[in-house]
Parts: C-alpha cells; structure tokens; sequence
C-alpha cells in the first residue's frame, strides 16, 4: 500500500505547478473560469460584449546593463475610468517583470500563477528557469487563455528580464495565441502602444542610463496618454505615477515615487515651455 501511495505520489509530481493544478483543481486556473462557446454557436438574445476593466498601456526598452518595464495607472470600462490605481507591472521572480495589458482580471490572475509557476519550479527543481524557459512558459499560459481571448477576454503582456547566463537585459512580446516575439530595444503593448512606440522611436538610443531610461519611459507613457483615453499620465494632484521596474545584474527593483515624481515634473516642465515660447 505505502509503494502504490509512493508510486502515485511520483506520477503526480511535476515541476509545474500550472499543470499541476490542470491535473487536481482545474477550476482554479483563470482560463477555465468562464465555458468556451461551442464554435459558430449563436449569442445569447439580448447579449452584448462583456464589459470588464482593462489594462493599458506597458512600455520597455533596454538600457546599459538591464532592461526597464512602466505601465500608467489607469484601467478603463467602455467609456468608463474603471480605476486611477491600478499596476501592471509586476516582478515574476528576482530576475524578470511581467507587464499586462488586456482584461485586468484575468491579467491579474495569470501574473499570480505565473509567480506561482516560476517559485514552484524552483523549489521541485534546485535552480532557476532560464529567461528563455520562463518566457515559454508564459506563452503557454497565454495559449491557454485562447479560448477566453475569442470571447473578448483577451490578456497581451509583456516580459522582460536580465540573462544572466548571456549578462543582458532582453524583451519579449506575446499575441493572444500565445506566439513568443523576442523583441530588440523597446516595445510598447496597450491602447496607447501606438504613441508610445512613437515617442520610443524619437528617444531611445542605445546604451541610455538607467536614469536616462526611467525618462524615456515616462515621457511615452505621458505622449501615450496626450493621445489615448485609455492611458492615465502622470497625476501631480493625485501624486500618481507610473509603475516602473528595473531589471539588471542585481535584480528586478521598483522605481522610487519621488524619482518617477522628478521625471514627470521635468517632462510637464518641459512641454510648458515649449507651449510660453510658441
């Protein structure tokens, strides 16, 4: 009896703890919260398009020596301010950030149980994912999400961390399909990618500072939010900014509000002066 319960216990074990709990709680994952429609199944009289908070706009780009991840503050509802405080980006272990965008429950969800993932596998396994292995992982989850994208659930982060085996920050990008993008230098995902993508195009150059960078980022994700509703800028009345992370050699570390709270003052300075001498 103890070597059937010990050969099943052998069976069960993985180092994944995402498959795991496809194998004993299925119903805790984020994606089986809500049935798949059968394909080409008609809707529901009266239904129209679920309305849930969601989550914009993540910016990252590489600098000397790491990789930085911002994300605004605001979650959106239709034509709604669903939240002025809401983060997006969040560490995944000590050596990578996961930025979300799309449906911000959901996001929220597949973040926790990715933490979840890459501290479980430690722990089976002795040692650390690889960035490449982690970023696999991720798009599995989003893969898994699939049937929940078509129903306009969908969830697009972003990864980052730092290689210590390579000794550089790099990016990655994800479709709803859960397609992995590794990305060079910068990338924007969100409602206001498009502007922000802009603003990183004119600013970024290689080798910035980490300062430099933290800059960089704030001043996109406030052109993202001079163009699209969905974005919050900087927020002096409300002393709200950006969630910024940094990842480098040392680790994944979040940006001081006093520093952020510079960054945007110099940005608003910046564009006032430009407006008195027009």
């Amino acid at each position: 009896m103890q070597e059937s319960s010990a050969n099943q216990l052998a069976a069960d074990a993985t180092s994944s703890f995402t498959e795991h709990l496809r194998r004993s709680r299925p119903e805790l994952l984020p994606y089986n919260a809500l049935p798949a429609a059968a394909p080409g199944a008609p809707a529901a009289p009266g239904a129209g398009p679920l309305q849930a908070p969601h989550a914009t706009t993540i910016v990252a780009m590489t600098y000397a020596g790491g990789v930085l991840m911002a994300g605004d503050r605001r979650a959106t509802m239709g034509n709604v301010i669903a939240s002025r405080h809401i983060e997006k980006v969040f560490p995944a272990d000590q050596y990578s950030v996961l930025g979300i965008a799309g449906t911000a429950g959901i996001a929220l969800d597949i973040t926790r149980l990715f933490q979840v993932e890459l501290e479980h596998y430690e722990k089976i396994e002795g040692t650390q994912l690889s960035l490449d292995g982690k970023a696999n992982r991720l798009g599995a989850m989003i893969r898994s999400n699939l049937p929940m994208a078509m129903q306009g659930l969908a969830v697009v982060p972003l990864f980052a961390g730092f290689d210590r085996a390579a000794g550089v920050g790099r990016l990655f990008s994800y479709d709803v399909t859960g397609g992995r993008y590794e990305e060079q230098e910068h990338h924007a995902v969100g409602s206001g990618s498009m502007f922000a993508r802009g603003a990183l195009k004119k600013l970024w150059r290689p080798n910035l500072s980490e300062t430099e960078a933290v800059q960089v980022a704030v001043e996109a994700l406030y052109d993202a939010a001079d163009d699209d509703s969905a974005t919050g800028g900087p927020d002096p009345v409300r002393q709200l900014w950006p969630v910024v992370y940094t990842v480098s050699r040392t680790g994944a570390f979040r940006v001081a509000e006093p520093v952020l709270a510079a960054a945007a003052g110099t940005v608003i300075e910046s564009r006032a002066a430009a407006q008195r001498e027009a």
